[in-house]
């Protein structure tokens, strides 16, 4: 599609990390047009010697297993030029839109890798140099407020000049493989949609859990915390996928539909419900890796003393006939011993077992992991090899794994998903704006009822599973948490 793409941030962490990396490897694949532009806006950019060199050095130092096709690099870079120029300014952006965005038939890719205490003026600019057109699309990042009703002044800022369907709301755990397969794994296979309800389904655990802590970026962590910087978003969003109805096909609406939906069935819980099914949490000093780590009020910058949680688990429900009484516990946190994410569907044990007791004990589980290997294992139940006439069992585990299934295909990154469904103008993956509402309120009525109740966050050491009421959540009915292996 003939597009041109104005990245306003251009000069800075994300698009040096992701967006011109990802978009580097659409122009590999051949899935940008010939003619396609990069323009990648900052307030101190415009000097294209140093800039294509910062960008290649930021691609070698960032990207894994990935070596650069000199050809493609040479035609890419051709595409990618910056401009030193004024976000908020009309004058500065009229010059710029003069020069190069001149050519009203080709759509215009706007990406604000900006606060968002920014969106409005740049918005604002865009409309004065003429810039809003019925073929240009906005795509904005998280944090999208730090509640509902920062979040609905935001919006309306934003869809004050543009229309709906021409804002992208990126959540980059939407772009992954796994995740876009927990949707054919679902709906493509009769094997498991039968099986996925509160009948045979004994409970669901998501967890995001990383090795990092705030590190340089602690003043904006302190403000958002785990609740809002992850939950609000990439777990609830991920609960969503696990938990929807099959829509009627996979236009965006359709799907959006569905999971506005399960947002909308989220238990909202009382003082009690909120005291006894949450858990906050926040990492003292401690070791990663074998490396010794700080704690969270010791980070560079950070204040001697924080009420922020850098933990969150909660125990969720759920209120419809598919999964009434089956619990979903949500897990993230910082300075945990592994980094991984991924989905855990714990299915029912047997009625009744013909085995005794003898190598039993164990639920089929079902792990749709995300990162670090992405891939999909089932976990059942199997007679050990031998002549024993009790007939042990032994869990077994049925693995298909991404890296290897298809080994001559390379798994894409989320950003390069997201960013050629822009480009080809589906916004499936992207989040509309009443579901980020629903989500903001639910998330809000916990954080309320956290004040009100005044739980503080538990320390944890670094390098734990976090604070150990987070095991009690689980095990006071008998489970336990999946953990990484």
């Amino acid at each position: 599609m003939t597009c041109d793409i104005l990245i306003f941030g251009g000069e800075g962490d994300l698009a040096l990390r992701k967006l011109y990396p990802a978009l580097y490897h659409l122009d590999l694949a051949g899935c940008l047009d010939e003619s396609l532009k990069i323009y990648g806006v900052a307030r101190n950019g415009g000097d294209q010697e140093t800039f294509v060199p910062r960008v290649r050095d930021w691609f070698e130092r960032t990207v894994s297993n990935s070596k650069i096709d000199e050809d493609v690099w040479t035609r890419f870079t051709a595409r990618l030029t910056t401009i030193g120029a004024d976000a908020t300014s009309s004058e500065s952006l009229g010059k710029m839109a003069s020069e190069y965005l001149a050519d009203e038939s080709r759509d215009l890719i706007v990406y604000l890798s900006t606060p968002p205490t920014i969106f409005s003026p740049i918005c604002q600019a865009l409309k004065a140099v003429g810039l809003v057109r019925p073929n240009t699309r906005i795509v904005v990042e998280k944090p999208l407020g730090d509640n509902l009703e920062s979040f609905r002044e935001i919006n309306e800022k934003l869809t004050s000049i543009f229309e709906e369907y021409q804002v992208y709301r990126i959540d980059h755990y939407l772009g992954k493989e796994t995740v876009q397969n927990l949707l054919a794994m679902r709906f493509a296979n009769a094997l498991f949609e039968p099986l996925w309800n509160n009948n045979y389904i004994d409970n669901v655990q998501i967890t995001v859990a990383e090795t990092v802590g705030a590190e340089g970026r602690w003043d904006f962590y302190d403000g958002a915390g785990a609740m809002r910087d992850m939950v609000q978003n990439h777990l609830l969003q991920l609960l969503c996928l696990a938990a929807m109805e099959p829509p009627s096909n996979l236009s965006a609406d359709a799907v959006r539909d569905e999971k506005l939906k399960v947002l909308r069935c989220l238990h909202p819980m009382d003082n009690a419900e909120i005291k006894a099914n949450t858990v906050r949490g926040q990492y003292g000093s401690g070791a990663v890796d074998g490396k010794p780590v700080v704690g969270y009020c010791e980070e560079s910058g950070a204040a001697p003393t924080s009420n922020t949680e850098t933990f969150v688990a909660i125990k969720a429900s759920i209120d419809n006939w598919r999964w009434a009484g089956v619990p979903f516990y949500l897990r993230t946190g910082k300075r945990l011993p592994k980094r991984y994410s991924e989905i855990v569907i714990q299915f029912k044990d047997v009625p009744h077992s013909i085995f005794g007791n003898v190598g039993t004990g164990s639920s089929n589980d079902l792990i749709i992991r995300l990162q670090p290997d992405e891939g999909i294992r089932l976990h059942v139940m199997n007679k050990v090899p031998g002549l024993d006439v009790s007939m042990p069992l032994q869990e077994v585990t049925l693995n298909l794994s991404f890296s290897q299934a298809f080994e001559s295909r390379r798994v894409p990154e989320a950003y390069e998903r997201l960013l050629f469904d822009v480009i080809r103008n589906n916004p499936t993956l992207f989040v509309r704006s009443d579901e980020v509402e629903q989500a903001w309120r639910w998330v809000d009525q916990i954080r309320a009822g956290w004040e009100r109740n005044n739980m503080r966050p538990e320390f944890y050491t670094a390098g734990s599973q976090g604070p150990s009421q987070s095991i009690g959540l689980v095990a006071r009915e008998g489970r336990s948490w999946h953990e990484f292996r």
